[in-house]
């Protein structure tokens, strides 16, 4: 279980300190928590703090009954931390089969890993050895990450906006391994997201707006409230 208590984050800007996240306290003990809201709310700071990329302002992580806050990203990954980038890093030189085996952190012989590649719905043969360079689509490296969030089992696996840069096909083939995700995982899986078709088949929804917790709550309690409108932001930004 992963608990925020009274999560503050300030950051410089052009004008001065800048509060991007306001007393967040949250709690998640949820498989599949979908994070939503306007732009700029401060969904992905939330994120990056979650994953040990940002140090809050105030407050404290608590992970399982242990205090993270002050750990790095790197101790936040051994206890059991995965953060996927709406950008994933391409690695010139580093084939598929290696970044999989890395992430594993323990030795894995190519069946295994064509099992991973195959959970996120790609042909194993055609992507093993392949070098994750600017040869793969935004798709198939998001999928590809995936596949590497698999192989490390986390307790906590963070999206930040995963549909970013990907066309609609791709997207659908997305929904899909997360779906699989959700019946599968050991854990929770929170992704920063503001599609309907992942709000969907989220357990609990939370929405963020001006830094602060507007409304968590189950798919089935949210969701109908968010999808009032035809304007996302608007409905998040006014009727919450």
């Amino acid at each position: 279980m992963l608990e925020l208590r009274n999560i503050s984050y300030a950051a410089e800007g052009e004008t001065g300190v800048k509060e991007i996240l306001k007393d967040i306290s949250l709690t998640i003990d949820q498989r599949f928590v979908a994070i939503t809201g306007p732009n700029g709310g401060g969904k992905s700071t939330l994120a990056k703090i979650i994953a040990g990329i940002y140090t809050p302002t105030a407050g404290q992580i608590i992970l399982d009954g242990e205090d993270i806050t002050d750990l790095s990203i790197t101790e936040r990954a051994k206890k059991g931390i995965s953060f996927a980038f709406q950008q994933p890093v391409r690695f010139k030189g580093i084939t598929v089969k290696d970044l999989i085996t890395l992430a594993a952190g323990r030795p894995i012989n190519i069946s295994e890993a064509c099992a991973y590649l195959s959970e996120v719905g790609l042909c194993a043969r055609d992507y093993i050895n392949r070098e994750i360079n600017a040869s793969l689509s935004g798709g198939e490296v998001k999928r590809i990450e995936i596949a590497t969030v698999l192989a490390r089992g986390t307790q906590i696996s963070v999206f930040d906006e995963p549909e970013a840069g990907i066309d609609l096909w791709s997207f659908s083939n997305l929904i899909q391994v997360f779906e699989k995700m959700h019946e599968k995982i050991n854990g929770s899986i929170i992704i920063i997201s503001h599609q309907e078709r992942i709000l969907n088949i989220a357990d609990q929804i939370v929405v963020i707006a001006d830094g602060k917790v507007r409304t968590s709550g189950s798919k089935d309690s949210i969701l109908p409230e968010l999808l009032q409108k035809s304007e996302p932001c608007k409905v998040l930004t006014d009727k919450l």
